[in-house]
């Protein structure tokens, strides 16, 4: 630009020819004429079809990934800025971020994946304001393909945001989500705004008026907080973007490739650890990280002395397969409490059930309907009498299932059957699993092992083993009386008959 201006000024002053002033000013006559037809210089040309070497082999490994994203879940597929994190993370690559981009915007367009939004900026006071939504994501979950949902919780202020991973959208997984997120964030915003979800709205009348579910009202009551709901349609989903945009942005940096978990509290762990560290990004247009903000947010928040408390109760009876229905399933207790009536206490992921205050059964809470969750050890009792119905009881083979019956068991049994018959065998195998009361599964496991090793097969040996872990030495005389005291003598020395021995030889 200086240039440009000087040359014009030589020849305003001077009235130098192009030739001179190509001369004083070590430049081509093309650009002596650029300057002298305007005062700025041309733009520059970019470059076309640059090499990017750096990129090289990895381009088909780029291609390899989006063309596999055309199988995967719409809303979980490979953004940019994700391939070059992969590509940096998983492959060590030293290349730059605006490389990858530009081959990552080439490959879309020729795959048809172009995607542009517009999104409205927004301001809010800290502590003020939060958005709540649901979203969806797959999983392989213990080596099966399952459709999980997403609570989600985001300040708009911070742009923090927490979630959680749920089976179902019902009331109780949404209520419990908030008193999770509110124990994430420390504390209580002044409004949270809602689309119009059936867990919190039962009708939705003109204008912003709502007819609310009473447990929601419950739990707002609880946290007093204002409940604020979008206009319904898609119009709606544009007044909380914020938490919107959110979902997508987890699905795309935290469970991209699809992720491979064996529980839902290995994956909330996963979704916790995502949120975690999303608090150290920056915004874009925001001069603080998330964190910062949020350190500026949290002593703001309303403390709550405790969280809601979501579980539903209900009083069932037991019938004579000692099983109780919750929601159209069925879940065991101990056989005594058959003909019983007892407490059910119904949360979004567990059915505890209880008789006369005291908790007798805990079962992870079946979705759908007709399911039955049996546990072995409530029907022992019974068993003990009628050991016949063992080997194909449901109880059983729902153990099993669950990896809970180890194959020693299994080795015992039918070692058992070859020398006492099969009903002596169903029997001692009774009298073992009543040893994991007493003794705990991994200790009666180790037992049977022992058991088998050294050829008794039989059950009492699998409890002398069992037992034999509880035999302590007899502690040392440390009270004796005085006058017993006064004749403590050393303990004795065979070393001299040691030698005496070693010498005769």
């Amino acid at each position: 630009m200086e240039q440009f201006e000087q040359i014009r000024r030589d020849r305003e002053r001077e009235g130098l020819s192009v030739r001179a002033l190509a001369v004083r000013h070590g430049v081509h006559r093309r650009v002596v004429r650029q300057a002298l037809m305007s005062a700025l210089p041309p733009a520059k040309r970019r470059p076309v079809c640059r090499p990017a070497p750096k990129l090289g082999e990895y381009r088909e490994l780029i291609d390899e990934w989006l063309i596999a994203d055309l199988q995967a879940p719409r809303k979980q597929r490979h953004t940019a800025k994700r391939v070059w994190r992969r590509l940096v993370d998983e492959h060590g690559v030293d290349v730059a971020e605006a490389t990858v981009r530009d081959h990552v915007r080439k490959r879309r367009r020729e795959l048809g994946l172009s995607v542009a939004e517009v999104f409205v900026p927004q301001v809010h006071a800290p502590a003020h304001t939060a958005e709540v939504d649901w979203g969806q994501a797959e999983v392989e979950l213990a080596g099966a393909r399952t459709t999980v949902h997403l609570f989600f919780m985001r300040s708009c202020f911070s742009g923090a945001a927490f979630s959680m991973a749920s089976p179902v959208e019902t009331q109780q997984a949404f209520l419990g989500g908030h008193a999770e997120a509110f124990g994430w964030f420390g504390g209580v915003f002044g409004e949270v705004r809602y689309d119009n979800l059936t867990s919190a709205v039962k009708q939705v009348l003109k204008g912003r008026r709502r007819v609310e579910s009473d447990r929601f009202v419950a739990m707002r009551s609880h946290y007093l907080f204002d409940s604020v709901f979008t206009t319904p349609g898609i119009k709606g989903a544009h007044e909380k973007g914020g938490v919107e945009g959110e979902v997508g942005r987890l699905r795309r940096n935290h469970l991209v490739p699809v992720p491979q978990v064996g529980s839902f509290q290995q994956l909330n762990a996963l979704l916790l650890e995502g949120c975690e560290q999303d608090l150290g990004r920056r915004i874009a247009g925001r001069p603080l990280t998330v964190a910062q903000q949020l350190a500026v947010e949290r002593p703001l928040l309303r403390e709550v002395a405790e969280p809601f408390d979501a579980t539903e109760t209900a009083s069932v009876r037991v019938d004579a397969k000692a099983l109780v229905t919750i929601r159209q399933n069925r879940y065991s207790v101990p056989v005594f409490l058959a003909g019983l009536r007892v407490a059910a206490a119904i949360g979004a992921t567990e059915i505890a059930i209880s008789h006369q205050g005291q908790v007798v059964a805990r079962h992870e809470r079946l979705h759908g309907r007709f399911g039955t969750a049996a546990r072995l050890d409530h029907y022992l009792e019974l068993l003990a009498r009628k050991p016949g119905g063992l080997e194909r009881s449901l109880p059983l083979a729902q153990e099993r299932q669950r990896g809970a019956w180890p194959g020693s068991f299994d080795e015992l049994w039918q070692a058992l059957k070859q020398r006492y018959g099969a009903s002596d065998a169903a029997r001692q195998m009774v009298d073992v699993l009543m040893l994991c009361r007493e003794h705990g599964p991994v200790r009666v496991e180790l037992a049977v092992r022992g058991a088998l090793a050294a050829g008794a097969i039989d059950g009492r040996a699998v409890a002398v083993l069992a037992r034999r872990v509880d035999t302590q030495p007899p502690p040392p005389l440390t009270d004796l009386d005085v006058r017993l005291q006064a004749h403590d003598r050393p303990a004795p020395d065979l070393a001299g008959y040691d030698e005496l021995i070693g010498g005769g030889r």
